[in-house]
């Protein structure tokens, strides 16, 4: 299973995997109970966890991000259900840039039980791009972006002749 495929579903608690989509809805299997269904888009909307980000106090940041802070971490994780004050100070050690007045203490509460479903299914939370950082190094072109090719001549366009337009007796 991949991080990619991780979906939130409005009006329903959990994250799914998405198994496949079409017009009118998709198909998802939820990573609680691995039971599989058919979701309408005329009732839900889907959310990517790719896609989400979280406010900080510098630039914004992937969810992806602070899941790896909170795996980093030393702090024990604590029970989604507990205490907002206990949540935000948990936050404020694992991830201190969070915007604590734009994030909520039910983003928080929603953050733990998404990162706890992730960490129970095992699911890898690197995304493409940081995958693609580390893998492929940079490579310098040597030659510049623009070069102009010895073996063409300097050709001015042709100009279209003009039509003429002839008139049928219309004035």
């Amino acid at each position: 299973m991949e991080y990619k495929k991780l979906v939130s579903v409005t009006g329903m608690p959990g994250l799914f995997e998405l198994l496949s989509s079409k017009s009118d809805g998709a198909v998802v299997r939820s990573l609680e109970d691995n039971t599989t269904k058919f979701v309408s888009t005329r009732q839900h909307n889907f959310s990517h966890l790719e896609s989400i980000e979280v406010y900080t106090t510098k630039n914004n940041t992937t969810l992806a991000e602070i899941f790896s802070a909170i795996r980093e971490s030393k702090e024990e994780v604590p029970d989604a259900n507990t205490d907002g004050k206990i949540l935000k100070s948990y936050f404020e050690k694992v991830y201190p840039d969070l915007d604590f007045d734009r994030v909520y203490v039910s983003d928080m509460k929603k953050m733990i039980k998404w990162f706890r479903t992730i960490d129970k299914n095992k699911i890898d939370i690197t995304t493409k791009s940081e995958e693609e950082k580390e893998a492929a190094p940079e490579v310098k072109s040597a030659r510049p972006a623009h070069t102009e090719n010895p073996n063409v001549k300097n050709v001015k366009p042709q100009q279209a002749n003009p039509r003429k337009i002839e008139s049928r007796g219309v004035k």
